[in-house]
């Protein structure tokens, strides 16, 4: 995986929770929700870099 992939996908993740728990704090679950889906965003990115890298090193 590309460090700059890798550290867009882990960046991703980390604005997720946070937004994720600052709507959680104040009680917007909108704001919940969509940093959830930040959340997951990034941990799929982050799942298709390392699938890529698996067929990568495989060729």
């Amino acid at each position: 995986m590309s460090a700059k992939e890798k550290a867009k996908a882990k960046a991703e993740q980390v604005k997720g929770t946070v937004k994720k728990e600052a709507g959680r704090s104040v009680g917007n679950e909108g704001m919940t929700i969509k940093g959830q889906a930040q959340q997951s965003k990034g941990a799929a990115r982050e799942a298709k870099e390392k699938a890529k890298d698996t067929f990568k090193n495989r060729g």
